[in-house]
């Protein structure tokens, strides 16, 4: 078997799952269904395993695969770019779906969509693998979109819940404002550079650098700024920055699998990928980098802000992941692409593990999703709750933990940049260690720790079945298939870190990333680095690492030594935390806005279009109309002889009076 047949395999064993566990799912069963998506996932993660060893030897393929369509001198092609930020990319995307695939069997047991949901993630992971191989902008448009139509009808799986038809409409709606950008800045590649092919964009990209063009007239930007924003207002979409990160909070209310595939590994960081992707683009635009840095920023700090508010032990998760997203799109503006892509990594280990731990305690409390309803669950479930503290503390970024490695970094390189609105984020970023070793361990204490809250609140469900009496006692420990995937998650989440030298000062990346010259900040950090070793003791001289120590004692003083307090906090606060439980109010300010102003803008085109214009003048007007010409006629169709006989004397008398009228005149000339 060639090489490129094994790239073929990558993205279509998992098609192959999800078509069988779709279109079949009656025939093969349950067991079918899980079968044959898990294997086909297998075989994606060995064949992407084989793909990465060989990259690593110098092997890199870029070119079409099938030819869809010709237009002109453009060509529409399906075609793959193997290189060393694929190969990274395509082993963590397969690796984190197989956790999942295997760890939604005993989470979704005994739900009856069961063979729908292993067709649903199959076909996810399918549309990610795409995405992260194309050459071309077509193949990324459509692995983009592909992963936003699966979300869709995972978010909404449980399609009889309202709040879950809500958000995945929700997810929708804010995607394609991203992706309407994302197409803008396609179309623009298209026009001015005549090709969709990356390599063939990129190699012109230096020439074009100059170009502008007038959006409004009188007021020229530069070609390449132009095409950056646009791409980038889709990676905000997809990625969840600020302000279009609404989305993604609400899209918990799909099945936990689904926020750990699609909240750590995949859908959302399918932006940060696309515009690493893009770097010899990027690097070409002041501005576009300028609001990356700031756009992530504001993202890393303040939805940290949100998760520090929040109960619901799946939100809390999801606010880290917005607040994390940040933190790559700011490695992004500053240049430092390698280091986003590193942190991108470990975070889709610690992020899943967080997730599926999560969801572990979930399944254990019989889907039980508020933190206030849980307490001193590590005497009952010591797997999930090893597993999610070491999630907790690589997420925290306590130095020898895959999350501090790439944090450090991050925060590192920004404070070395000299892009414009670097300063700014530097500040947020760091001040963001503090919230994040905070809410996290506030998760891991609330849930883990402290008295139980949990079995007044058991008994009262009053369980009458006689199979359910094993749900009065205590929780227990969830099943293998369960602890197997936190286990295998909880290993990269120690140790992904460690690899910090070759993958971002080593020539890792190669070719992959373009870094202009200016933009040396990774460069300066390499010279400086000495090893994982010398990283960690030279990290506990840093205000980060100061930082985090101090957002772990402040949650173990609030919820473990003095739990009175935190109440009173909340109320002292009063003002903070209701700007923060309101999230700023976006939610509140778009449905006021965009929905209220569509249904306003539709009720007016309703009441005056449909009813005044289009009922009442056209349709009912035609109608009044030919009544009152019918009411006229009427008159004259009596039905009595002698009406007629006086009308035709009548008709006689005007004719011969005309006649004569006529005639007379024509004899007087």
């Amino acid at each position: 078997m060639t090489m490129q047949q094994l790239y073929l395999v990558v993205p279509l064993a998992p098609l192959a799952g999800a078509i069988a566990a779709g279109l079949f799912g009656r025939q093969i069963g349950r067991a079918g269904a899980h079968w044959v998506t898990i294997v086909g996932v297998a075989v994606s993660l060995v064949a992407s395993s084989v793909i990465f060893a060989d990259v690593l030897k110098g092997n890199v393929f870029n070119g079409p695969v099938y030819t869809w369509l010709v237009s002109g001198d453009v060509r529409f092609e399906v075609g793959f770019l193997v290189d060393r930020l694929s190969a990274l990319m395509m082993v963590v995307v397969s690796f984190v779906s197989l956790m999942v695939h295997v760890y939604t069997v005993g989470y979704m047991a005994e739900d009856p969509g069961y063979q729908r949901f292993f067709a649903y993630i199959a076909l996810f992971t399918f549309s990610m693998l795409m995405l992260v191989m194309a050459n071309n902008f077509l193949q990324l448009f459509f692995g983009w979109e592909a992963v936003g139509v699966v979300s869709y009808l995972l978010i909404g799986f449980w399609y009889t819940r309202p709040s879950a038809i809500y958000a995945n409409l929700k997810a929708f709606l804010v995607n394609r404002v991203g992706d309407f950008g994302f197409l803008i800045g396609v179309a623009l590649v298209l026009v001015y550079f005549g090709t969709l092919d990356y390599a063939a964009v990129f190699s012109q990209a230096p020439l074009m650098a100059q170009r502008t063009i007038e959006v409004i007239p009188g007021m020229p930007w530069l070609l390449v700024s132009a095409i950056c924003i646009g791409l980038f207002v889709g990676a905000m979409g997809k990625s969840a920055q600020f302000p279009l990160h609404v989305w993604l909070p609400d899209s918990m209310e799909g099945p936990t699998p689904i926020s750990a595939l699609i909240h750590a590994a995949t859908m959302v960081t399918a932006g940060i990928f696309m515009v690493a992707r893009m770097s010899p683009l990027f690097e070409l635009s002041q501005t576009a980098l300028t609001i990356v840095l700031v756009i992530g920023g504001i993202t890393a700090f303040f939805m940290a802000l949100i998760a520090v508010v929040q109960y619901d032990i799946k939100r809390v998760v999801a606010y880290s992941t917005l607040s994390q997203l940040g933190y790559m799109t700011v490695a992004l503006g500053a240049s430092a692409y390698s280091a986003g892509i590193f942190h991108l990594m470990t975070h889709a280990f610690f992020k899943a593990l967080l997730f599926l731990g999560a969801g572990s305690v979930i399944i254990a409390l019989h889907h039980e999703q508020d933190m206030r309803k849980m307490g001193g669950l590590r005497r009952y479930m010591p797997v999930t709750y090893l597993t999610v503290l070491i999630g907790a503390i690589a997420s925290a970024g306590v130095p020898g933990f895959a999350g501090f490695f790439s944090k450090d970094a991050i925060i590192e390189a920004v404070h070395l940049s000299k892009t414009p609105g670097a300063g700014f984020a530097w500040l947020m970023v760091t001040l963001c260690v503090f919230v994040t070793a905070f809410y996290t361990f506030r998760l891991v204490f609330y849930a883990f720790h402290g008295k139980e809250r949990f079995e007044v609140h058991d008994h009262d469900h009053g369980h009458d079945h006689g199979h359910d009496d094993h749900h009065h006692h205590a929780p227990h420990e969830s099943p293998l298939v369960v602890t197997v995937p936190l286990v295998l998650l909880a290993i990269p989440s120690i140790c992904a870190g460690w690899v910090i030298g070759s993958l971002l000062y080593g020539d890792y990346f190669g070719a992959a990333i373009i870094i202009a010259p200016a933009h040396a900040g990774l460069r300066e950090m390499a010279a400086e680095f000495h090893g994982v070793v010398p990283m960690m003791t030279h990290a506990l001289t840093t205000l980060p690492f100061w930082l985090s120590m101090a957002g772990i004692a402040a949650a173990w003083f609030l919820y473990i030594l003095r739990p009175d307090l935190h109440p009173v906090l909340r109320k002292k606060a009063g003002v903070l935390v209701t700007i923060l439980e309101e999230k700023y109010g976006f939610d509140r300010f778009n449905d006021w806005f965009f929905a209220g102003g569509a249904r306003m803008f539709g009720g007016g085109l309703w009441r005056w279009g449909d009813v005044t214009v289009i009922d009442g003048l056209m349709v009912n007007g035609t109608a009044k109309l030919v009544g009152w010409i019918a009411g006229v006629v009427r008159w004259l169709q009596s039905g009595f002889i002698y009406h007629y006989a006086f009308a035709m004397i009548i008709g006689v008398v005007v004719l011969l009076t005309v006649f004569v009228f006529f005639f007379g005149t024509a004899l007087a000339r």
